[in-house]
């Protein structure tokens, strides 16, 4: 049994685990933000084009050919 002591190779032990836990988390985590940006780059992009078409209908003009 042991006395209670930790000793160093228990936390250096501990220290590694909680790093590893951390980085797996935050490659998680930046891969779902990477894929968030990728999709709310083509929204934006989509609704700047379908302002720009709206926009470019109002402001169409016309021109009538008339001959004499």
């Amino acid at each position: 049994m042991t006395d209670g002591t930790i000793s160093r190779d228990d936390l250096e032990q501990k220290f590694r685990q909680i790093q590893a836990d951390v980085g797996s988390a935050a490659e998680g985590a930046q891969s779902k933000l990477v894929a968030g940006g990728v999709v709310g780059l083509l929204l934006t992009l989509a609704l700047v084009f379908l302002l720009g078409r709206r926009a470019g209908k109002r402001k169409s003009t016309v021109v009538e050919i008339r001959r004499l």
